[in-house]
């Protein structure tokens, strides 16, 4: 699989939830080296975070991620049945 970039930065972490991808990118030329980004069709990279340390950008990563599980959940009904199961 080729290299994807966007704007200079190397993507070098993925995660996919539902239709969306979540992404960090690298640059070490960039004054802030990192960001991650929502993607849409592997290509369509929006609401960049831009971060200094790669620690940050992994934390910040999962929050996006599992903020978009959570929204998920609610709209499919995920949530109620995961705490119909935990009431039994």
């Amino acid at each position: 699989m080729s290299e994807r970039q966007n704007i200079g930065y190397t993507i070098t972490d993925s995660l996919h939830i539902g239709d969306s991808e979540f992404v960090i990118g690298h640059n070490p030329k960039a004054v802030t080296p990192y960001v991650t980004w929502e993607c849409t069709n592997g290509n369509n990279y929006f609401w960049g975070h831009y971060i200094t340390d790669r620690a940050a950008a992994e934390r910040d990563l999962l929050e996006r991620a599992s903020g978009a599980r959570e929204r998920l959940d609610r709209l499919t009904g995920q949530n109620k049945s995961n705490k119909e199961r935990e009431a039994r």
